[in-house]
């Protein structure tokens, strides 16, 4: 009896996991930066630009330069899927929201010791774990997802495709253009070291984004089975549900 009580899923839990991939994800990408062996590939175009632009713009933070990265990828995703749904414009505005609690666990954490290369490692790890946590959170709830996320879900959907897939696909091709801007945006790629990146990042892009390439999906799958049986995501605001979903054209 205790048994069933004790593994009864968490009711009516379709905000709370919305809140939870708000959290987590920055929590996550946030523990990544401070390691410096390089950011998860979705959030090291970011940080790459970030760090080219900042010099020249006083007070432009990671955040402010994630939500209008996610913006660019917005509009990609309209092209992509060949429509237009006022909907998206939500999913800005949780990537505006996201920028700034990126930029809250950013300030957090910046006193946090990193002089040994084990701990930074360790960071790493704990970050990709809390990334790939908020993702899954995220494709479990009917609010607007980040954009990354949307792109993913909406392109799988519009195109008949296994969503896990298509994450692959994407996380390989933001890590290819993570490298590109490092290797073209600060006119040092002759001091390049391949075998720095197993201590440090380049531009924010190091083994770490390796790693995350390799690790985030099936991390976002395990976290989903997870998910699926200690929560059951159904809403507790029905009418916003409807609002949102269930009267899209």
């Amino acid at each position: 009896m205790w048994k069933g009580d004790f593994m009864k899923k968490i009711g009516k839990s379709a905000e709370l996991l919305w809140i939870f991939g708000i959290l987590f994800v920055a929590i996550g990408v946030a523990l990544c930066s401070k390691a410096n062996l390089g950011v998860s590939m979705i959030a090291a175009p970011t940080f790459v630009i970030h760090e080219a632009i900042a010099p020249l713009w006083d007070g432009f933070s990671v955040g402010v330069t994630e939500y209008l990265v996610q913006g660019v990828v917005l509009i990609l995703l309209c092209l992509a899927v060949r429509r237009f749904n006022w909907r998206y414009l939500l999913a800005f505005a949780v990537a505006v929201i996201y920028g700034y609690t990126l930029n809250l666990f950013l300030f957090i954490f910046d006193g946090i010791p990193t002089d040994a290369v084990w701990i930074r490692f360790l960071m790493l790890i704990v970050g990709d774990i809390f990334t790939a946590l908020g993702v899954a959170c995220f494709f479990h709830t009917y609010l607007p997802l980040q954009v990354h996320e949307l792109f993913v879900a909406e392109f799988s959907a519009r195109y008949h495709l296994s969503i896990n897939k298509v994450k692959w696909a994407y996380d390989l091709f933001l890590l290819t253009l993570s490298v590109v801007l490092a290797l073209t945006l600060f006119g040092d790629a002759s001091t390049f070291d391949f075998s720095r990146l197993l201590t440090e990042d380049y531009h924010s892009v190091g083994i770490g984004t390796i790693i995350t390439t390799v690790i985030n999906s099936p991390l976002i799958a395990l976290w989903g089975k997870g998910i699926e049986k200690l929560f059951d995501p159904t809403p507790r605001f029905e009418a916003l549900e409807r609002l949102l979903v269930r009267k899209q054209a």
